[in-house]
């Protein structure tokens, strides 16, 4: 899957899972502003797992930083699409996310009190990620650090409260990531480093079909969209994409007071039944 889409699958799943609207589950409810600035880290969690690629979008997101973090991540991982792209792999990232948000420094203010910074430099590596595949920072070096930097300030010292879903947003970014992978025909190393390869009979041509789910090299693959990039692949992220769009700018209006309900059950009045 392309990396934009993966941003766009990261930021609906976040949308799904957390807002509090009649389009929404809300199995794992956040404030308004937890839901617009999860919606963007999410979408930039969705991106770490080809944080195992040196020419990937993430490596080319916050230059320099972004570039040593990807070369460590790729040595460590053993190269694309292999350890960052397993269950390992999602369990690694939620334990890294895990112990950044425990992170804080004492401003000695009694209006901020402690700030957690840990969760702040996360916020600025994933945002900056997920404008950078969104093409809205496009080529430039100093908008993704601006722009990144300025939401991970406001959300720290005005909203801090906000933090405690970093975790798991990250773990729903990773997760998701995966899966979008997973439903291309190349399909992912689910149990690396575990890699159990297909029999033999598959590769040798008598199981053409199940040969497409699990390929001789061990990955894993329910191939519904076909190769990454395809015209299936853009057809499915059209939908997703607005989704993702709706349930931001609801969450904004919320934020800004508007009564989406009352719009809402206006909407759903005017189609009978």
């Amino acid at each position: 899957m392309m990396g934009g889409h993966h941003a766009a699958t990261g930021a609906a799943a976040w949308i799904a899972v957390t807002a509090s609207t009649p389009i929404a589950f809300g199995w794992y409810p956040v404030t308004d502003t937890g839901v617009i600035a999860g919606a963007l880290v999410c979408a930039g969690a969705a991106l770490l797992p080809d944080a195992d690629h040196h020419s990937g979008t993430i490596a080319n997101s916050l230059s320099p930083v972004s570039d040593v973090v990807v070369k460590g991540i790729e040595t460590v991982s053993g190269g694309h699409r292999k350890g960052t792209h397993s269950i390992l792999g999602v369990a690694v990232f939620t334990a890294i996310a895990w112990a950044l948000s425990l992170l804080s420094i004492d401003t000695g203010d009694e209006r901020f009190g402690s700030i957690l910074i840990g969760p702040g430099i996360m916020c600025v590596l994933l945002v900056a990620f997920a404008l950078k595949a969104l093409k809205i920072t496009r080529d430039t070096k100093i908008l993704p650090w601006t722009t990144s930097i300025v939401l991970a300030v406001l959300i720290a010292v005005f909203a801090p409260e906000e933090w405690y879903w970093m975790p798991f947003s990250v773990a729903l970014g990773c997760v998701v990531h995966i899966l979008g992978d997973m439903i291309t025909t190349a399909g992912v190393p689910l149990l690396w480093p575990l890699k159990f390869k297909s029999p033999f009979w598959m590769r040798n041509g008598r199981g053409v079909e199940l040969d497409r789910v699990w390929k001789s090299g061990g990955n894993l693959a329910l191939p519904i969209l076909g190769d990454a990039g395809s015209v299936r692949e853009w057809i499915f992220l059209i939908p997703v994409s607005l989704y993702a769009i709706i349930g931001i700018v609801w969450a904004l209006l919320n934020e800004m007071g508007y009564d989406t309900m009352s719009v809402w059950n206006q909407i759903v009045a005017f189609f009978p039944g």
